[in-house]
């Protein structure tokens, strides 16, 4: 069981990090309370869409977008690729875009990394506000240790669940950590390498455009 103290400083030392880089942040107890933290951010009617996430899943929050409330551009209904491209586009005009995100620093800064890239480009711009749901787990001390974190506990059990044959998926950790040197874009060669875009967002010039609701619980990869 993780100490409750700890993780409650850890939680409000980067809720005030994230804050200061005008990304506005929450901090809650449970999944359960951060479905109640997204109901209340998104207005009935609002046009929504994700990224892939497992946090989202856990929270219930995938599901709870299927309810009516919303106007949710679901890209899993698409049909055909050129139908889920075209959410993909559409993505960047909702009015709410829904994502977790594979690191968040003690510097208050959210690291990302994306096969199609559709993520982290809706994640930067378009969307009039993205949520963000993350565990605790998700917090490290900087970006070498969000680097690291992706390519030894996010990319591997995230290949394996999208059945995608890469050497992360079958080692449990990227390529790159077999080199005495690696770099943050160093990977596979693999078509279905799933690490093609690395981003950092830092201090945003829109003040809580960005918000950002941190679990006191284990959630996602």
């Amino acid at each position: 069981m993780p100490n409750i103290t700890k993780t409650n400083e850890l939680l409000e030392k980067t809720a005030k990090a994230l804050n200061k880089n005008n990304m506005q942040t929450f901090i809650v107890s449970t999944k359960e309370e951060a479905l109640q933290k997204v109901k209340d951010l998104m207005p009935d009617g609002s046009s929504v869409s994700i990224g892939g996430s497992m946090t989202l899943k856990e929270c219930g929050i995938t599901d709870m977008l299927s309810n009516g409330r919303y106007e949710f551009l679901d890209r899993s209904k698409a049909k055909t690729d050129e139908e889920k491209m075209d959410i993909y586009r559409k993505s960047f005009f909702c009015d709410t875009y829904l994502s977790s995100s594979n690191a968040i620093t003690l510097n208050g800064e959210l690291y990302n990394v994306d096969g199609n890239s559709n993520r982290v480009a809706a994640m930067l711009f378009g969307p009039k506000q993205l949520i963000v749901v993350a565990g605790y787990n998700k917090i490290v001390e900087n970006t070498d240790e969000a680097v690291l974190r992706v390519k030894e506990k996010a990319a591997p059990p995230n290949c394996e669940r999208l059945n995608i044959d890469t050497f992360c998926r079958k080692t449990g950790k990227c390529v790159s950590l077999t080199k005495e040197n690696p770099f943050m874009c160093d990977g596979c060669e693999s078509d279905g390498r799933i690490c093609c875009s690395y981003v950092v967002m830092a201090h945003q010039r829109i003040k809580d455009r960005v918000k950002v609701i941190l679990v006191g619980e284990e959630l996602g990869y």
